[in-house]
């Protein structure tokens, strides 16, 4: 039995998965990562690209900002891919519990799911700083210059950039869904980034599985891990499960 078809059989045999998903699962759909050698933090910028994401540089050079993330971060002429039908199927199976992702994109949810929990937020929501109106994404992506609210407020993407806390109610949300699980599958991230890579240590169930293309700190406590591409496992899975 190879790997993915170990996957698949874990998978038939769980009650109660949990996915855990980083910017691997978006790069599926095209969208650039930040820390491969093709990602974002490898481009050259007036300003380092972690830099710019911080909320000291938005409050500093928002018309800076909103131009690196205009032209860097808008998902919308991307679209989800198999990863995000196949874990909706899933869910809708009753066998996937939550979904708790690291990106921004909203795919997860464009693809059907209902239990996401977004770590870092999304592009899809953003607020005015002063009177605290949401706007949709077109708000921002179709302004130029600094986008503002009717009452003249500066509008913020409801994302969590460096320097700012994740949201306590998701990430104890996130926990006590991983403390459930009785399979918790990583797909997509290296682990390293932190406090989100911290979570998977709260995972007290029977399979850790992991997969990316590369290796990752978590490799020698996972049950199973697969090092291939995301789109080939789930088509396989997608293939195998979804029918059974």
């Amino acid at each position: 039995m190879d790997k993915i078809d170990e996957l698949i059989s874990i998978i038939k045999e769980s009650d109660n998965i949990v996915f855990f998903g980083g910017a691997g699962v978006s790069t599926e759909s095209g969208l650039k990562d930040f820390r491969s050698k093709d990602g974002l933090y490898n481009e050259v910028y007036d300003y380092p690209p972690e830099v710019i994401l911080s909320h000291s540089f938005f409050l500093d050079k928002p018309e800076e900002f909103y131009k690196f993330y205009r032209d860097k971060m808008n998902p919308n002429s991307y679209k989800p891919n198999i990863v995000h039908y196949v874990l909706t199927d899933l869910e809708k199976s009753g066998k996937l519990k939550a979904i708790i992702t690291q990106n921004i994109d909203g795919f997860h949810t464009a693809a059907g799911s209902k239990n996401v929990l977004e770590l870092h937020g999304s592009v899809k929501r953003n607020y005015c700083m002063d009177c605290g109106k949401f706007y949709d994404d077109k708000k921002v992506f179709g302004s130029s210059g600094i986008p503002k609210c009717s009452c003249g407020g500066m509008i913020k993407p409801d994302v969590v950039l460096y320097e700012e806390a994740l949201d306590n109610k998701v990430v104890n949300e996130a926990i006590e869904k991983i403390m459930k699980a009785d399979t918790l599958i990583v797909a997509g991230t290296s682990l390293v980034v932190y406090p989100a890579a911290s979570f998977i240590h709260y995972f007290k169930g029977k399979n850790l599985i992991i997969i990316n293309k590369d290796t990752t700190p978590m490799d020698n406590t996972a049950t199973l891990v697969v090092n291939d591409s995301l789109g080939k496992v789930f088509e396989k899975i997608k293939n195998s499960t979804i029918k059974s």
